[in-house]
């Protein structure tokens, strides 16, 4: 399963992850978060990291110029929206993009069936509250297009490999403290994903 880390905040994190084989960074520009950056924090990290890597802009409750103008600036390779958006922000998006699925019901994760989706336990709150997903929603399902998130760390991401997720993403599960990562628990995780 590929594997993203979310809510970076800092450079050192950003390369710990990548080096221990992440394949996506997350950055939260959702200024309730306890892992917000701002522009100018996440373009400094972006500008010094090394190719090949994904650099994924979150978003919650914004508009598409908003969208494409943060992610012009700091150098984001892909949108990841946490909210219902109109049908017309996506039409006027100049980024690649994400749909999130806060799913509350097993009918949920049927949504967008052929897209590629980030699925993520519902909460009042958006993203980052460690709050686990049915797995067995899961069970005799295609997840091939499906990016878990919620609840996860590095003990119980190895028991997914079974369903065959496109990949997981974690945040509050690999940290030491809010929006600070701890290695060890980044390599633990990436490496019991794959």
């Amino acid at each position: 399963m590929r594997t993203k880390i979310c809510g970076i905040t800092s450079y050192e994190d950003a390369m710990h992850a990548i080096n221990a084989g992440a394949d996506a960074l997350g950055f939260v520009f959702y200024e309730k978060s306890p892992r917000y950056v701002t522009i100018a924090q996440a373009k400094a990290i972006i500008e010094k990291l090394p190719p090949f890597v994904e650099k994924v802009a979150l978003f919650v409750n914004v508009d598409a110029n908003t969208i494409n103008t943060t992610c012009q600036e700091v150098g984001a390779t892909l949108a990841q929206l946490h909210f219902d958006a109109e049908v017309n922000i996506y039409k006027e998006l100049m980024v690649p993009h994400i749909k999130v699925i806060r799913a509350q019901s097993q009918k949920d994760i049927l949504k967008y069936p052929n897209e590629y989706k980030l699925v993520d336990a519902y909460c009042e709150a958006y993203g980052g509250a460690g709050k686990r997903i049915n797995i067995e929603w899961f069970e005799n399902t295609d997840n091939s297009q499906i990016i878990l998130a919620g609840g996860l760390d590095n003990t119980n991401v190895i028991a997914l490999k079974k369903y065959g997720f496109y990949g997981v993403d974690v945040s509050s599960g690999v940290e030491s403290s809010k929006g600070i990562k701890d290695p060890q628990k980044v390599k633990d995780f990436i490496h019991n994903a794959s």
